[in-house]
């Protein structure tokens, strides 16, 4: 796991991007995206939209599976994360709507929808680069605390937590969904690079947990440190609990030129 501590919000979201665009292209044309809702994607996402304005990145042809999708809204809520998706990703960076893909939280046979999803997935040839951000409480996409490490995409049951942490998206507490249709951690870990992001104090001690804990699924996140090529990008806010931040900024300061994200960008 490589930790990189930047200076402010807006240097995650730039280093982030140029990490990604980096994967894309390295990939080619017909990458496939790991897309994560949230608000800690959002600035990386506008950085990635930049690149594809100015023509220095062309998601034409690129893929996208997002993580996961509420279970229990109506198709076309604004707050459903296909509705999300198209808004943040699908149309700002360009892509092909028919190849960005949510999971089915609308089916009617959930169970089938997880499968599919999987499925789809497998088909297009596996994620190439993974977006996450990660919950107050450990989470990576909706795989809530004591969420089995190798665990496929199914529907959950959303902690209180997460419900109040997304009920600023919301009228109310009570219009956030209880259950989800979520990516699962072994499904995550299959995506052959990952690039986390969390910016702000709120999210410090789940950094923490995620980098220098034990991997333990009372942190789910904790599982990317098994991951051969996990990147996490945080900036001084969120990186305050860590232990060992003078190392991760030594060590990123001292990275062979060739080794850094903004090298032939």
């Amino acid at each position: 796991m490589e930790v990189v501590i930047c200076p402010s919000p807006d240097e995650v979201a730039r280093l982030a991007a140029a990490k990604v665009s980096r994967v894309c292209r390295d990939v080619g044309p017909e990458v496939v995206i790991g897309v994560a809702t949230g608000s800690s994607p959002l600035a990386l996402y506008a950085a990635l939209a930049e690149m594809v304005a100015a023509g220095r990145l062309d998601l034409s042809r690129a893929s996208a599976f997002a993580l996961d999708e509420y279970v229990g809204l109506p198709p076309g809520h604004p707050e459903s994360y296909a509705t999300v998706i198209d808004t943040t990703v699908t149309v700002p960076l360009r892509m092909d709507p028919a190849r960005v893909h949510t999971p089915d939280g609308f089916s009617s046979d959930i169970e089938a929808a997880a499968k599919a999803y999987e499925d789809a997935i497998v088909q297009a040839g596996g994620v190439d680069v993974q977006i996450l951000g990660i919950g107050s409480n450990g989470h990576v996409g909706f795989n809530e605390p004591t969420s089995s490490l190798a665990s496929r995409t199914r529907i959950k049951t959303l902690t209180p937590t997460t419900r109040e942490d997304n009920a600023r998206f919301f009228d109310s507490l009570d219009q956030v969904p209880t259950h989800c249709l979520t990516q699962g951690l072994g499904t995550i870990m299959d995506a052959r690079q990952v690039v986390l992001v969390a910016q702000g104090e709120a999210k410090a001690a789940a950094v923490a947990a995620l980098v220098e804990g034990p991997v333990t699924s009372m942190c789910p996140g904790s599982i990317l440190q098994l991951h051969r090529y996990a990147t996490v990008l945080v900036d001084e806010a969120a990186a305050a609990d860590l232990t060992l931040g003078d190392y991760y900024r030594f060590t990123y300061d001292n990275k062979p030129a060739w080794q850094r994200y903004l090298a032939g960008l």
